[in-house]
């Protein structure tokens, strides 16, 4: 362990063995930061923050903040949980969560944040994200494993985007996007598959079988439930009745441009 002598460790904060504490950076009382990261230069963990061993925390980045929620009361006992090998650029903030979810906002394994990114209270990020530069997440968002957010994109509070999807950069983001699916546009509607994404996780037959499940989804008009149902019933691949789930509960509507897709 290597705590630089200007930075501020409070009494209580567990630091597990590796952790370098840089420069004035600063660590509270309740935060556990796992071994071997790194906590860099002017960087700030805060609250009831947990973060997994080999990660990094660049300057300026402020992790474990309360939320920026006018109800938030001081003193209720939330906080942020962070997995293994995160990688957090400058100048991101990261909430904790509130009493209006379960009290804790939560970051997968091996998430790779860029600068400035904003992640609100409450959010459910799964493992192996990308958030490009400036991508903002409002309160209750839940990203699914492998999603990737382009950069100047806010996703409006409540959104649920699906595992392997992607939302391409300066959209704007209102309604869910089911898995491997691409979405673009302000408002931001559906344009296709995130094919460069499921072709980096899946074999071949597996992303055809995922292409197939989509065009019989979305290339019969915008009766998409009533498709999702019927494949459903049909198919007995995960990843093909994971987007019909997805599809069939979302509550926020999937948002598709009028005509073809």
């Amino acid at each position: 362990m290597n705590i630089h002598n200007t930075a501020i460790v409070e009494d209580g904060a567990i630091l597990e063995d590796g952790v370098i504490v840089e420069q004035f950076a600063f660590i509270s009382k309740d935060a556990k930061i796992g071994k071997n990261s790194i906590i860099k230069q002017g960087s700030r963990v805060v609250g009831n923050t947990t973060i997994g061993e080999n990660s990094k925390i660049f300057s300026y980045a402020i992790v474990g903040e309360i939320p920026q929620d006018m109800s938030f009361v001081n003193g209720e006992k939330t906080g942020l949980i962070i997995g293994k090998n995160a990688v957090i650029h400058e100048f991101c903030t990261i909430n904790s969560g509130s009493h209006k979810g379960d009290g804790f906002t939560r970051i997968g394994d091996n998430a790779f944040i860029m600068a400035y990114c904003h992640i609100a209270h409450d959010c459910i990020v799964g493992n192996n994200i990308i958030l490009a530069n400036n991508a903002t997440l409002a309160g209750h968002v839940e990203l699914g494993d492998f999603t990737v957010v382009g950069g100047l994109t806010p996703i409006h509070q409540f959104v649920k985007v699906g595992q392997s999807a992607m939302i391409a950069g300066a959209s704007a983001l209102s309604q869910d996007i089911p898995p491997f699916c691409l979405a673009e546009g302000n408002r931001a509607y559906i344009r296709g598959l995130n094919l460069v994404g499921i072709r980096r996780r899946f074999p071949k037959d597996e992303v055809e079988i995922i292409n197939k499940a989509y065009k019989f989804i979305f290339n019969q008009g915008e009766n998409i439930k009533e498709q999702a149902e019927i494949l459903l019933k049909n198919s007995d691949n995960l990843n093909v009745k994971d987007m019909c789930e997805f599809i069939i509960n979302t509550k926020r509507g999937i948002p598709l441009k009028k005509g073809k897709i």
